[in-house]
């Protein structure tokens, strides 16, 4: 069933909303929030504004736009709340030494009416489009995995002067204010784990040793570095694939990712000199086969990691958890809508944005808290999926019981959408 009552939520869901209630001033914007909130948790194929007011019963169009667009609430309040929320409970809280993950995803949006809209690379797709680009950072533990901050970026043919003009930022400077935010909070992450996008940035990998961070970065192949290749004198510049290229089967080692598909890669470490930076960091250069020659897979990862910590384990298993923010974007963009706003500006953009963590985080947090699966289900709860799946059946079930005493109230909503209950 499409239709959502907000009346009829479970009461976990109301349990859930009612702790942001002080970031509302007013009840009509706390009832609105449960609304929208309701929205993106259905399961509707569209999580726009339109939508959810077309199969929610009792609302309109006009009230949630007026929430999104207009209403005086401020995104960041929310977002502070929701991560204070997150740290309450010992079975939510990320454990200490948490991987922070940076990364941006981005989405097409046709036309230029949409602020931020530009031709950029989207992830998405895999090529450069016209779409919007939102930076984030993610929080991830082993076990728990939270969406932490965001910022729209906004290309610099946006901006009258382009890269000259005073508003714009790049990408980097961005992920460098999340990173501030998370760091402000009294939250340091034990590894910051980039890619490419940021990796290849010298300004930014020294801003987070100037922090005292540790990070893993992938790097591009065609990258330059200071090292001292078999048979010459002294350091010199290279490209990364031309020092893999020097490297020999014996010098990589085998080790075996534990994705949810385990696989097999194989690594060797080497210390080399990184553009504005000093001293020496290690580069691990990964296949995914025994020799460079065998390999269709060449990555490379930066760290500034104490060398008796650095091993070909530690390099290829830690970056390897990257991989879950790139499972929060699936979730949030397939489950939750974070796409399907319908909205022009970047303040209610990024106020979608907030939603969908919120709505995200509520699946997580009763996830761990054990929640849904002790009233709800009969088998564990593992997966986003199998929690929203569970979450659905107890709106289904709460939504009988609404409907045994108010048939007419459902009658009625239908009847607007122009179809008969019969």
């Amino acid at each position: 069933m499409l239709d959502t009552v907000p009346d009829a939520m479970p009461p976990c869901f109301e349990k859930w909303c009612s702790k942001f209630d002080d970031v509302f001033s007013r009840s009509a914007q706390q009832n609105h929030f449960r609304t929208y909130l309701a929205g993106l948790l259905g399961e509707g194929q569209r999580k726009n504004i339109a939508s959810i007011a077309d199969s929610t019963v009792g609302t309109s169009y006009f009230n949630l736009h007026h929430f999104l667009h207009d209403a005086p609430w401020d995104a960041q309040v929310l977002n502070d709340k929701r991560i204070e929320i997150i740290w309450q409970q010992r079975q939510t809280r990320p454990k200490v030494g948490f991987r922070l993950i940076i990364d941006d995803s981005g989405h097409r949006k046709s036309g230029s009416a949409t602020e931020g809209v530009g031709r950029q690379y989207i992830g998405q797709i895999g090529k450069v489009d016209n779409g919007v680009v939102a930076v984030t950072s993610h929080v991830w533990d082993g076990t728990h995995g939270y969406p932490l901050d965001l910022a729209m970026y906004k290309p610099a043919s946006t901006f009258e002067k382009g890269k000259d003009d005073p508003d714009f930022s790049k990408k980097p400077e961005i992920a460098m204010e999340l990173v501030d935010k998370c760091i402000n909070r009294g939250l340091k992450p034990g590894l910051v784990l980039l890619d490419a996008g940021y990796g290849n940035n010298g300004p930014f990998l020294l801003e987070l040793e100037n922090r005292s961070l540790t990070y893993i970065a992938a790097l591009s192949k065609n990258r330059i570095v200071y090292a001292r290749l078999p048979g010459e004198p002294a350091r010199n510049k290279h490209k990364l694939e031309d020092v893999a290229k020097t490297l020999t089967p014996d010098q990589f080692k085998k080790v075996t990712l534990k994705l949810d598909d385990p696989r097999d890669v194989w690594v060797a470490v080497l210390p080399v000199h990184f553009p504005k930076l000093t001293g020496t960091r290690h580069l691990a250069i990964q296949l995914n086969a025994p020799a460079l020659d065998a390999a269709t897979e060449v990555d490379y990862y930066l760290t500034n990691e104490a060398p008796e910590t650095v091993t070909a384990e530690w390099i290829a298993l830690g970056y390897s958890e990257r991989n879950w923010i790139e499972v929060f974007y699936r979730e949030a963009k397939g489950w939750l809508g974070m796409a399907d706003y319908q909205v022009r500006d970047k303040r209610s953009i990024e106020r979608h944005w907030h939603l969908v963590f919120v709505a995200f985080t509520f699946l997580a947090w009763m996830r761990y808290m054990g929640g849904l699966q002790r009233i709800w289900s009969n088998t564990p709860i593992s997966t986003f999926g199998e929690a929203f799946r569970v979450f659905r059946h107890a709106v289904e079930c709460n939504f009988l019981r609404w409907f045994i005493v108010n048939p007419h109230v459902f009658a009625a909503h239908r009847a607007a959408q122009g179809l008969n209950f019969a």
